[in-house]
């Protein structure tokens, strides 16, 4: 592909562009302490942030979706997070600039998050950066969540642009099945929350990136 079939740059949301983790944590942390067990500190539930409700009740609790208590505590949780999700969530360092240097390539943008949009849309009208995001993408705004590629296509659309002229970035090798799915060229970002026996070379994204503003380096080279 050609740096000038580029049209659009699509992103995954939590552990890509925004550090979610210390709200995530915090939410389901607050749920041990509320039951009178020892608190856990951030960095256990930090690699499985990407994971939502499934990996900080997993930490925390030690159960699974399979488990018979998992559906009511995991709405306990989703209130638990609605209550406090932008009190330390920030952007990553770099993507600010970063998306800049997008817009000002004249490339369009979005975002594509398993997030449901109960959480999405509060959270992207909240932090600046996403104003000049072209389509953002839920995990129930299809009906399918990623790995699956009809999220992309569907950001693809709203962007109406081709998928096959989109690229995608994220840090879970369900956000490069996805976009391998969806005809997209893929970036692995390692700077998110993978943990420590992730292997992003197993992925086979297009390519990897330490920090956001690496993106610019491929784009360059594409």
């Amino acid at each position: 592909m050609t740096a000038a079939a580029i049209q659009a740059v699509l992103f995954d949301l939590d552990g890509t562009l925004i550090d979610s983790a210390p709200d995530l944590g915090a939410a389901a942390d607050k749920m041990r302490t509320d039951r009178g067990l020892e608190p856990y500190p951030l960095e256990r539930y930090r690699f499985m942030a990407g994971a939502g409700a499934r990996g900080m009740l997993g930490v925390a609790f030690g159960i699974t979706p399979e488990s018979p208590e998992f559906p009511e505590l995991r709405e306990e949780f989703f209130v638990a997070y609605e209550n406090r999700m932008l009190l330390n969530t920030q952007v990553f360092d770099g993507v600010r600039a970063l998306i800049d240097a997008i817009c000002a390539r004249g490339l369009a943008w979005g975002v594509v998050t398993n997030k449901s949009a109960r959480f999405t849309d509060p959270l992207t009208r909240a932090i600046p950066l996403f104003s000049s995001a072209g389509a953002i993408v839920s995990g129930d705004t299809t009906p399918y969540a990623k790995p699956h590629p009809e999220p992309l296509h569907e950001a693809a659309r709203r962007l109406g642009i081709p998928s096959g002229a989109c690229i995608y970035v994220g840090d879970d090798e369900r956000d490069i099945i996805a976009g391998r799915a969806a005809g997209m060229r893929t970036i692995a970002a390692t700077y998110g929350y993978m943990g420590p026996q992730a292997d992003a070379t197993l992925w086979e994204a297009d390519a990897a990136i330490t920090s956001p503003l690496e993106l610019l380096q491929f784009l360059n080279r594409a």
